[in-house]
């Protein structure tokens, strides 16, 4: 900072700025304690917001380790509909569901929320948090039989996208192939860039591929699939052993007649994963979404025995010739998987049609049905005349507006309360975990290799300053704070010497400016 001002300013404002500059304190401890100065202040603002008791409150929940493999889980709450509030972040000794349940349950006493207040738990589907005993959903609904647990939409969604054995073996051929050319050896990496470089090619290096990640191994193989001509061309001119059985996986029409599709299906799952992934999706959002892919791969289905016009690198790679492999019982296994897990939700396309647009729904009795199974305290009869009455309101007709501002704002003089209540629950509903993965990505990053001593305290003050929708009050806290100037010097002189057994001592920084 003192360098810019001295770029930029001259005279006695560049002076005195460079004054106010070298009274600023920066040492590692004064640091740590801003940071938990703010992180309180947020934490009491946490506080007093949630005290306002919202009506209706919804969790996320998910586990995970940091980079020194302490236990952390991570609790999201939404209230007040569409408000999100990161609520807890703490350490564990072990992961498993009463860990999890006690810690949980002790965020609900720290906070002054009252567990019947909750209307859903959305988990990642583990042991820990589904499992029938010892599980948390089950511990907690022995407190709350009403509460709706469910598996996370994107996770589910990845699950049904599972590869079978003949393409998983190709997958892996696929992955080994790039690892050879990006990672066996640096000085092949150097090479192969050149290499792609030099033929103008579309990209100038590979894509590496990493399990964890949801999007990882669908955009692997579109670069793959990008520079698949030119990789050949550079493992013939290697000439090496380890080269050749690569080099006649890439000649197999077989084998890239897989690749192909391999490469197109994947895309169309990236979409989707892309679509389900936002921190402020509703629930309607994301099922609106799968159901949309459901149909679609009933139109893929028939479109591979047709003109291939969803499956363009798999047309590109037959030439319009009858390809080889029956990819329509991979297809038909996708759509199972996706019925078989999602048949189950709790809340059924009738319901979720109702919260999108009231005015759609025709099955009035079909929808009273649905809403009995997932909500015990509606009455059937309330809920088929409170529906009709909306559907004759010509004034809500004619309003355009998304879901949350409808259910919250037009509907309120409409005289459907039991309607009304029924939709703000399933608005406040978590979809997903994205919002806790998000945070153990933030985690990841503050807590570091560098950084791994980070002690858990001082983690969860820097995640709640990371996370936390709301802003610090800069200026109160400043206010509030005295600073003491004692150890700076009022000028830019010489610091005072060292004194030393009656000897003085001076100490010379040498300080070597880069070109």
């Amino acid at each position: 900072m003192s360098e810019v001002v001295t770029a930029l300013f001259e005279g006695t404002q560049k002076d005195e700025i460079i004054q106010k500059i070298s009274q600023i304190p920066c040492s590692d401890s004064t640091a740590a304690r801003q940071t938990e100065i703010l992180a309180v202040d947020l934490l009491e603002q946490l506080s007093s917001a949630i005290k306002k008791k919202a009506k209706f409150i919804s969790l996320a929940v998910d586990e995970s380790t940091d980079s020194t493999d302490n236990a952390q889980l991570m609790v999201f709450k939404r209230e007040n509909f569409m408000k999100m509030f990161w609520v807890l972040q703490t350490s564990m000794d072990t992961q498993g569901g009463d860990d999890i349940y006690e810690a949980v349950t002790q965020m609900l006493r720290d906070r002054e929320t009252d567990l019947k207040h909750a209307v859903s738990i959305a988990t990642d589907g583990a042991p820990c948090m589904i499992g029938r005993e010892r599980g948390l959903v089950s511990r907690l609904r022995a407190h709350h039989p009403d509460l709706m647990a469910y598996h996370c939409i994107i996770h589910q969604m990845v699950l049904c996208a599972s590869l079978g054995e003949r393409y998983s073996e190709v997958m892996t051929t696929v992955m080994k192939l790039v690892n050879y050319l990006r990672a066996s050896s640096a000085l092949q990496h150097r090479l192969l860039r050149s290499f792609l470089v030099e033929v103008n090619a579309t990209f100038d290096d590979l894509l590496l591929h990493n399990n964890v990640r949801w999007l990882s191994k669908g955009k692997v193989l579109e670069r793959f699939w990008a520079l698949r001509k030119e990789l050949e061309t550079f493992l013939l001119d290697q000439k090496s052993a380890k080269a050749k059985p690569f080099v006649d996986f890439m000649k197999n029409e077989e084998e890239m007649d897989v690749v192909a599709f391999l490469t197109d299906i994947t895309s169309h799952l990236n979409y989707l994963n892309l679509k389900l992934q936002g921190k402020n999706s509703t629930v309607c959002d994301l099922m609106s979404a799968v159901r949309a892919f459901q149909r679609k791969l009933e139109v893929f289905k028939c479109d591979l025995q047709q003109n291939l016009l969803h499956f363009p690198r798999l047309l590109d790679q037959t030439a319009g010739k009858h390809h080889r492999h029956n990819y329509a019982e991979f297809l038909e296994k996708l759509i199972t998987n996706f019925q078989t897990r999602f048949e189950d939700f709790p809340l059924g396309k009738q319901v979720l049609l109702c919260i999108e647009n009231p005015f759609l729904v025709k099955s009035i009795a079909e929808f009273s049905t649905e809403a009995m199974k997932v909500f015990p305290w509606a009455n059937a009869a309330t809920l088929q005349t409170e529906l009709i009455e909306l559907q004759k309101n010509l004034a809500l007709q004619e309003s355009h507006c998304d879901p949350v501002t409808f259910w919250t704002k037009m509907v309120t003089a409409a005289g459907v309360p039991l309607l009304q209540k029924m939709a703000l629950q399933i608005l406040i509903m978590f979809p997903s975990t994205y919002c806790c993965e998000s945070a153990f990505s933030t985690m990841n990053m503050v807590k570091n290799a560098y950084r791994s001593t980070l002690t858990n305290e001082h983690l969860h003050q820097c995640l709640r300053l990371a996370l936390t929708p709301f802003k610090p009050k800069f200026k109160l806290l400043v206010a509030q704070r005295k600073c003491h100037l004692s150890h700076q010097s009022e000028n830019n002189a010489a610091p005072p010497p060292l004194v030393s057994a009656g000897r003085r001592v001076y100490v010379i920084v040498h300080v070597v400016r880069s070109q």
